[in-house]
């Protein structure tokens, strides 16, 4: 199959070794990616502050960026990111019809039915689990809220973890609760979200596991950054770069907050 990698601006700008991973894996599955060069941002952040107008010219430009997905130049959109794969399905041709933008709208609904969360990818689109992934390490995974009750990815990404040979999964506490990003809450509601974030530390913690997963890097910089001023060890890796790694050729990528210690499939 012949997919298009939307990588995100957070994947594309600050944390590659995300989407890097996602085209390792499927062209190990004998898959073909292709990277559309004039793609930017979802629009999500602006239209998550009430910048309508403003996310309205960025979501033009991703539905003209991923319509040949329409002329059947692709067989699907891959997006390693829950969040974004839920703005694209829920977001865009909101905010498009809220600017009276009917038509690119249209457009937008029907390129959402063919964007893909890269676990749904994986399991319902080429029907593996088994990606032939190796990481002997204790993993947890925090399933990010986004990707529960927007993109509604399930339990997706915990049957490719499992599958993965060598992984020690340990269940997270209060797994389904946020970390505290939420994007701009983050910033707006900074209090909150430190003690939210302190919460999810805690949790993470008291599995005393070498590696926390998301698919999400967003929620991953934000648990991630936290972790590292505790000084705890624990490595952040996004799910596309554990189902990259194999016992051959673990992935390497550059990873932020990362211990020195732990290398990918060591």
């Amino acid at each position: 199959m012949r997919f298009a990698l939307f990588a995100t601006c957070i994947g594309d700008s600050m944390f590659p070794q995300a989407p890097q991973a996602t085209v390792t894996i499927l062209e190990r599955l004998g898959h073909e990616v292709v990277f559309p060069d004039k793609q930017v941002c979802c629009g999500q952040m602006h239209a998550n502050t009430g910048y309508f107008k403003e996310a309205g010219s960025i979501i033009a430009n991703h539905v003209r960026t991923f319509a040949p997905v329409l002329d059947g130049e692709w067989d699907g959109i891959v997006v390693p990111s829950g969040s974004c794969t839920g703005a694209t399905r829920h977001e865009q041709s909101m905010v498009l019809e809220h600017i009276g933008e009917d038509e690119l709208a249209k457009q937008a609904r029907l390129i959402a039915k063919h964007t893909y969360d890269l676990s749904e990818v994986l399991v319902d689109v080429l029907g593996v689990t088994d990606v032939g992934a190796y990481f002997p390490h204790r993993v947890v995974y925090h399933p990010t809220c986004h990707s529960m009750r927007v993109a509604k990815v399930g339990d997706r990404p915990y049957q490719l973890l499992r599958a993965v040979q060598g992984v020690d999964l340990v269940d997270l506490p209060d797994a389904e609760v946020c970390c505290g990003f939420g994007g701009t809450f983050a910033m707006k509601n900074h209090e909150t979200s430190a003690a939210m974030l302190a919460n999810k530390m805690t949790n993470v913690l008291s599995t005393q596991a070498e590696v926390l997963c998301t698919g999400d890097y967003s929620c991953l910089m934000h648990i991630g950054g936290g972790l590292a001023r505790l000084n705890s060890g624990v490595r952040i890796m996004h799910l596309a770069e554990i189902l990259a790694s194999t016992q051959d050729e673990p992935f390497v990528s550059n990873v932020s907050f990362a211990p020195d210690s732990l290398a990918a499939g060591a």
